[in-house]
């Protein structure tokens, strides 16, 4: 017997895999394979490394995922001071009021889907809303998305003109406008539903704590 397969199977025996084995002899794993592949305590101890390689890796993806949860915690807890710190100054600001009054009654409330959206029909709340964005939350105006709900009749480029002057966002920034169906064939909205989006959880952790502060504000007055 070659003196390397001796080591080999004194190795291979002690528990180690053939990655471990290669390392230390410099014998490949296709040679080991043919050494070893008919004997039962070898596939035992294959099945062991397999068996432990697993629960490693299950504890590693679970330190990785604890990490993580943390990570995104603290991100959001930061935003969440930040708009804490920034209320007093921003609060005699009319149109910081406006945009979270708006928002308050208009807005979409679900907090983990990270959407700052508005939608409404009339054009002034959806101007104010778009000015509240870039001008008060400091969101450039690239990042603003634009999406229609309308009627089959209404024409899609003119109502796409209408809400373009009223949000001042680009038409290149409308996304896929949503047809419906309405029940009463003669009520028509004049230009559909706008809705403004923004996709950012850190802006919606700070409307949230900007909103609570302004609720308690008003309560004690």
């Amino acid at each position: 017997m070659r003196n390397d397969k001796h080591l080999a199977f004194e190795l291979r025996k002690k528990g180690k895999s053939y990655q471990e084995i290669q390392k230390e002899l410099k014998i490949p794993k296709s040679t080991m394979h043919y050494w070893f592949r008919d004997l039962d305590w070898s596939q035992t101890i294959k099945q062991q490394l397999i068996e432990r390689a697993l629960r490693l890796s299950t504890k590693r993806m679970r330190a990785i995922a604890k990490a993580q949860k943390k990570r995104w915690h603290e991100w959001r807890v930061q935003h969440r001071k930040e708009a804490a710190n920034t209320f007093g100054e921003l609060k005699p600001n009319p149109l910081f009021l406006a945009g979270l009054m708006l928002y308050w009654g208009e807005g979409d409330s679900n907090l983990k889907n990270g959407c700052v959206r508005l939608a409404n029909t009339d054009p002034k709340m959806i101007s104010i809303f778009s000015y509240f964005l870039q001008n008060v939350c400091l969101i450039p105006r690239d990042k603003i998305k634009i999406y229609m709900i309308l009627y089959p009749d209404l024409n899609e480029a003119s109502c796409k003109k209408f809400w373009g002057n009223a949000s001042r966002i680009p038409q290149n920034q409308f996304q896929k406008t949503q047809f419906i169906q309405g029940r009463h064939p003669t009520k028509r909205l004049s230009h559909g539903i706008c809705t403004v989006n923004v996709c950012s959880r850190g802006l919606k952790e700070k409307i949230f704590v900007w909103l609570n502060l302004c609720q308690k504000e008003l309560l004690r007055a």
